[in-house]
């Protein structure tokens, strides 16, 4: 019997990508058990367009799930993950088409490897399918995550073998793995709403020896569509998460001396970065605010990880 998977895809006003993300998953040569949908209060036409693609393709395993607010790309997740008990869970972004193997050669690399507890493929970019959007995630030495590959050239990547992490664009997650990591029943941290959430699951699945897979023979695209616009055009909230969860991560799960080593960079790094936000994005710096609010729970969390590790 094969492993069970399910997939699930969050959307925000994504009424203009998702029927064609949903054909990529209705067409995998891979047997899914259940899609679910979850749609985050959109705007658009999104829920309307998810109802009548379940309609006209008749599929009966797609779950459609509408809440009245926009959680977060986090919890939202997190939600789709406690209600199922799959072997394996792919979170999908709704710009992204998955080539009819993706989950195939996913599923395949990780039941022949136990250790692995996230997979991803090749993703390319729609607009310009030669080019990379992600082979995975990778992570200097001061911690700073990067998409490895983007913007390179896709024939580059023909080799598959272990990184760091994987983008959530596309992210298969292991059950045994999730379980595992979560704290308090979450997945990916709640408190990120959005972005770096799968930075800081790679970064604890390390911690806790999990490995992480790049197969280059699943590929995808992605639209990529938030990047489209300036830094300076995305909401104020946006730019405050994207901002301090680096600093979250870095709080919960650096531990030992390993930073001074990497003091004279990060320290470069860091007064570069603040003080272009200082002069030029000051209103970003009042994340500072939502950090010391939550560092009783951030601590927490941090004793909880280092606990784990020291198993």
């Amino acid at each position: 019997m094969n492993p069970s998977v399910t997939i699930q895809i969050v959307t925000y006003n994504s009424a203009n990508d998702i029927a064609e993300c949903l054909d990529g998953v209705r067409l995998q040569t891979y047997p899914i058990q259940e899609i679910i949908v979850i749609d985050n209060a959109s705007k658009d036409e999104t829920v309307e367009r998810v109802r009548a693609y379940i309609e006209q393709t008749h599929v009966n395993n797609i779950h459609l799930v509408v809440n009245p607010t926009n959680t977060g790309f986090a919890p939202a997740h997190n939600q789709g993950i406690c209600m199922t008990q799959s072997d394996y869970v792919l979170v999908l972004n709704p710009d992204v088409q998955l080539g009819t193997e993706y989950v195939e050669r996913l599923v395949g690399i990780m039941e022949q490897r136990p250790e692995v507890g996230s997979a991803t493929g090749l993703l390319i970019l729609k607009s310009s399918p030669d080019v990379v959007d992600s082979t995975g995630i990778v992570m200097n030495g001061i911690w700073r995550a990067f998409d490895r590959g983007a913007g390179g050239s896709a024939s580059q990547w023909r080799e598959s073998g272990e990184v760091f992490g994987v983008s959530g664009a596309a992210a298969m997650y292991r059950r045994a793995m999730i379980d595992e990591l979560s704290i308090d029943g979450e997945f990916f941290d709640a408190d990120f709403f959005a972005y770096k959430e799968d930075v800081d699951v790679a970064w604890r699945a390390n911690l806790l020896g999990w490995k992480a897979y790049y197969c280059a023979e699943a590929v995808a695209t992605h639209e990529r569509g938030w990047k489209k616009g300036s830094r300076h055009t995305q909401p104020l909230f946006i730019r405050q998460y994207s901002y301090i969860n680096r600093y979250k991560m870095i709080y919960k799960n650096l531990s030992g001396y390993r930073w001074i080593q990497h003091l004279p960079k990060l320290l470069a790094y860091e007064l570069a970065s603040n003080g272009y936000m200082l002069l030029r994005e000051p209103k970003v710096l009042g994340a500072w605010k939502d950090f010391f609010d939550k560092l009783p729970e951030l601590r927490e969390k941090r004793r909880e990880i280092q606990r784990r590790k020291s198993k």
